[in-house]
């Protein structure tokens, strides 16, 4: 029997997101939406490519969730953009009514379902998803460290004119401008990158790193980025439906680890069948356990918001 994945939200990272899924062949693919005949419309496009491409899933799209039933995992990718002139908490509250309905209807459905957070605030969004699911915190899982990473190799890439895939790196903290990528722990093709580098080469990178999203936005004006956020996301579902057990920079609940507690924070964690099967704790420097600190406290302002505002 096939397994299933579920994307909510059928815009440029759910759409994508389910096109990775089927390219890969990983499962069959439910698109839910609001919108009336989005879902189904992309669904039926990505279908029709199947032939082309060589693939044999299914994939469904629809505005309610009762196709959704028994899904194996559940990505979350639905949820307002920031818009001129909308604070940050204008954005996070917005956001908690779409990623509460979401949860409470995936749970009804897929009541044994692992849920992977895509919606921004990333951080604060998984504790919406976790607080409203009462799932175990190995099965609420974030998105962020991956696509971090990600952009932080491949600006080290370009910098240095080689293969991304000679870069180890690894980001820890929450998704946003407090992130916080490990320079000591960086390496290319396993040399330190403090030895190819001077520090100001590699302040100017992680700056990039930690502006990554912004850059993007800033070119396209009207959109976020998504090829590399569903690319990320896939590596994830891919990890734990094939129970790969890949080391991964996701946001997880940390009861302790690091000295946090309730808290979703980019940590290390080894993503198998069962979700998240270990945290891994690395031991911090002084500077980089402050960067991490200021990183956790930006996360809890938000989670302080969310429990003033929100029926917690």
């Amino acid at each position: 029997m096939r397994k299933k994945v579920t994307v909510v939200g059928a815009g440029n990272v759910g759409a994508n997101c389910a096109l990775r899924i089927a390219n890969k062949e990983l499962a069959d693919v439910v698109l839910v939406d609001v919108v009336e005949g989005v879902p189904q419309g992309k669904s039926l496009d990505l279908l029709e490519s199947g032939p082309v491409e060589g693939y044999d899933v299914t994939v469904t799209g629809a505005n309610d969730y009762e196709p959704t039933a028994e899904s194996d995992i559940v990505v979350i990718t639905a949820g307002f953009p920031r818009k001129p002139g909308m604070s940050r908490d204008d954005l996070l509250m917005a956001n908690y009514e779409i990623v509460k309905n979401a949860t409470e209807q995936a749970v009804k459905y897929s009541p044994n379902s692992i849920l992977i957070l895509v919606t921004n605030p990333l951080d604060a969004m998984c504790f919406v998803a976790q607080q409203v699911s009462k799932f175990s915190r190995n099965r609420v899982i974030g998105m962020a460290g991956v696509l971090d990473t990600a952009r932080y190799r491949t600006f080290i890439a370009m910098e240095l004119g080689v293969s991304v895939e000679n870069i180890t790196a690894l980001v820890l903290g929450g998704h946003g401008d407090t992130m916080v990528p490990l320079v000591r722990l960086t390496t290319v093709g396993g040399i330190p990158i403090t030895e190819l580098l001077d520090k100001a080469a590699i302040d100017r990178l992680v700056q990039r790193t930690r502006d990554g999203g912004a850059e993007i936005v800033k070119y396209l004006k009207t959109g976020s980025a998504y090829y590399a956020p569903s690319a990320a996301t896939v590596e994830m579902v891919e990890s734990i439906l094939k129970d790969k057990k890949k080391v991964l920079p996701c946001a997880a609940l940390l009861e302790g680890e690091y000295g946090y507690h309730g808290l979703f924070v980019g940590v290390p964690v080894k993503l198998g069948s069962r979700g998240i099967e270990k945290i891994y704790e690395v031991k911090l420097e002084a500077a980089e356990r402050t960067q991490l600190d200021k990183s956790a406290a930006a996360v809890q302002e938000l989670i302080d918001v969310l429990k003033q505002k929100a029926s917690f």
